[in-house]
């Protein structure tokens, strides 16, 4: 069993597929979710499932790595993290001292559309092809290895609320699988 932490910043539905998906079940332990934001409803999730939650502000520390840095030590003996929605940007610092796996998700095809609002970036941008991607964390913004893609075409009745839709049903069916296949692999 893959002792794990998810951070996240929102709703959590992405965490909620995580921890709800029965292929998981026997190989990760979601030990801790991280969030950013005190009103997040992933708080709420994670505690009706008797997951450990580490909630801060980044305004009450002097510096991104002095919050970082208490991250750390509270995951630092874990084999993962999955960012799933988490919206701060992991730096060199972190990178640096936590020399595990560390995925993403993001909701464009990579590299297209990198940072926020990718959606509706992508929408704006008139692409035919929406999806998304799931890829290692690096240094670079959305910028590490790519290890799976999905999309979809966009219909010329599709809105940003159809097309957000869809990328988020592509999110919840591929992330789980990613996840399932990366474990599976390393045990």
């Amino acid at each position: 069993m893959k002792k794990v932490a998810i951070f996240a910043s929102g709703t959590g539905s992405n965490f909620e597929k995580i921890a709800d998906d029965e292929r998981l079940k026997d190989k990760i332990s979601i030990e801790l979710l991280v969030c950013d934001r005190k009103d997040a409803a992933v708080i709420r999730k994670a505690h009706d499932r008797n997951i450990k939650v580490f909630i801060f502000s980044a305004k009450d520390f002097e510096s991104k790595e002095a919050y970082e840095s208490v991250i750390f030590e509270k995951v630092k003996d874990l084999e993962y993290i999955f960012l799933a929605g988490y919206m701060r940007i992991i730096s060199p610092y972190f990178l640096d001292r936590y020399k595990k796996t560390i995925l993403n998700l993001h909701p464009s095809l990579l590299p297209k559309f990198k940072g926020k609002d990718a959606i509706e970036q992508a929408f704006n941008a008139g692409e035919k092809e929406i999806g998304i991607s799931i890829h290692y964390v690096n240094e670079e913004l959305d910028g590490g290895k790519v290890i799976a893609q999905r999309s979809f075409k966009v219909s010329d009745e599709d809105t940003i609320e159809t097309v957000t839709e869809k990328v988020h049903k592509l999110e919840h069916k591929l992330y789980p699988e990613v996840i399932l296949k990366l474990v599976e692999e390393a045990l």
